[in-house]
């Protein structure tokens, strides 16, 4: 299977992806060795897990060139493959304690004579099946806690952005314990599909579209499911707000990662009080963006991972022109050197009935309506199907939260955006059709793939039939 480039636009690498029988092949390997993973304490676990750790960062310069070849994109790749680590060291550091928190023993109930007992079972096989945008860091954030529970682990990152897989799995295979467990495989979405079938828990990160075939087949196979899906998140910017402030963060938050990100801020409400001094600097700054092209090493922004995603941005752009929508800044898709960019893009008189405002965008596309009031801020940030996480920006934490307690999503930045992308200690979870499942941060991300077994102890004298007989009642 042919891969392209991102930034040439060349399919200079290739990959085979597993079919059906290899899948349930290798399904069936690692649920033998997880028999025996999951009998090891936590702290063993812990110790194997970071001496992937530091596997993976003496390899960091291969993976990061993968990366990059991956992406397109320089600084965000490093960023990217050098905090896997930190996540490996945090779940080894955190999960002892969580699963000795989730056993309680001799728990009393509402029977004198009777008490309990909890054990936490992992599911044997765990099924991840990542994205595009960010490879690794999305490859590797269910991955972790699941083999910290004790689960075995088999990962198919996304098709599209294949080359890092090598690089990584070279840190896996040189340490024969954690190879036994964990599985990283070249794939499309027919290895995908067919992974579905041999796991036990599956865990997907993706459009909508393929969430819902995901979470189908899961409730066939009788196994369940977390979805991580799209995102549409507003941002808030109420008349207390500096506006040029304001517009740094809006951007900022719009167009990192050339805006391929779940968490991107994709539709901003502006207070009409400051509407003129946001959206000027909001200009400003955005026209102030370069490209990273044709030096990798310079700029901000590189080109779209995926090359359909940038008909999409086109497409959504154009809509909303031709809709009444006014462009002030960016608008246009560029070639250059075989990669699709655009430069940063305002549109500004934005209605609801423009798919820029009803349909994730991916892109670095920034849809800005002015409101009257914060009735109506609120009533059009919640205008939406997704529900993942939201921001407000205002002149006091306070008044920020007074609207962020009213927007219908998972969690809200006060005061800045994008903060989940940075924060991943406190749970949170997916509204609407931007996920469904338990949450992936905090205590839930690694306590998820336990089932809960109880043990029901009797210390009286158990029940005889006679208590039963009909002439007592």
């Amino acid at each position: 299977m042919k891969v392209r480039n991102p930034r040439t636009g060349k399919a200079d690498y290739e990959i085979t992806p597993l079919d059906a029988e290899q899948v349930a092949l290798e399904a069936k390997r690692l649920a033998g060795a997880q028999s025996d993973w999951c009998t090891q304490t936590p702290e063993h676990r812990a110790k194997i897990l970071l001496q992937w750790a530091d596997g993976i960062e003496a390899n960091l310069g291969n993976i990061v060139q993968a990366l990059i070849a991956d992406t397109g994109r320089g600084a965000i790749s490093k960023i990217e493959a050098a905090g896997v680590p930190g996540q490996i060291r945090r779940w080894a550091k955190a999960a002892p304690a969580l699963i000795k928190a989730g056993e309680a023993s001799d728990q009393s109930t509402s029977v004198p004579t009777i008490t309990t007992s909890t054990r936490l079972v992992p599911y044997p096989v765990v099924g991840v099946i990542s994205p595009w945008n960010f490879p690794m860091t999305l490859a590797l954030i269910d991955a972790i806690p699941a083999l910290m529970a004790g689960c075995a682990v088999m990962i198919k990152p996304s098709e599209i952005t294949p080359r890092f897989i090598k690089p990584l799995v070279d840190t896996v295979t040189a340490i024969p314990e954690l190879s036994a467990v964990l599985s990283i495989v070249e794939g499309d979405g027919n290895t995908g599909a067919a992974m579905v079938g041999q796991v036990d828990y599956v865990c997907f990160t993706g459009s909508v579209a393929t969430g819902r075939k995901v979470g189908e087949a899961a409730a066939a196979a009788f196994i369940p499911a977390s979805l991580e899906l799209g995102g549409k998140d507003p941002m808030i910017v109420l008349a207390s707000a500096d506006p040029v402030r304001a517009a740094s963060t809006a951007l900022r938050s719009s167009i990192v990662n050339t805006g391929q990100a779940c968490q991107s801020i994709e539709r901003v409400y502006v207070a009409e009080q400051i509407a003129a001094e946001f959206f000027a600097s909001l200009v400003e700054q955005a026209e102030a963006v370069e490209l990273n092209y044709p030096d990798i090493d310079r700029g901000h922004i590189g080109p779209f991972i995926f090359g359909k995603q940038a008909e999409i941005a086109q497409s959504q752009i154009d809509d909303a022109l031709a809709k009444g929508a006014e462009l002030l800044a960016g608008g246009k898709v560029e070639e250059l050197g075989g990669g699709k960019y655009l430069r940063p893009t305002i549109i500004a008189n934005i209605t609801s009935e423009m798919a820029v405002v009803s349909d994730e965008n991916f892109g670095p596309v920034i849809p800005v309506r002015v409101f009257h009031d914060i009735d109506e801020a609120v009533m059009m940030a919640n205008h939406s199907d997704f529900g993942l996480s939201a921001s407000v920006i205002a002149g006091s934490t306070k008044e920020a939260e007074m609207v962020a307690s009213q927007l219908n999503v998972g969690a809200v930045s006060i005061n800045d955006g994008s903060l989940t992308s940075m924060v991943w200690e406190a749970e949170k979870s997916s509204f609407g059709y931007s996920g469904l499942g338990a949450s992936r941060m905090g205590d839930s991300g690694m306590m998820r793939f336990f089932r809960k077994k109880v043990l029901i102890r009797q210390t009286g004298d158990a029940a005889k039939i006679e208590a039963f007989a009909e002439e007592n009642f």
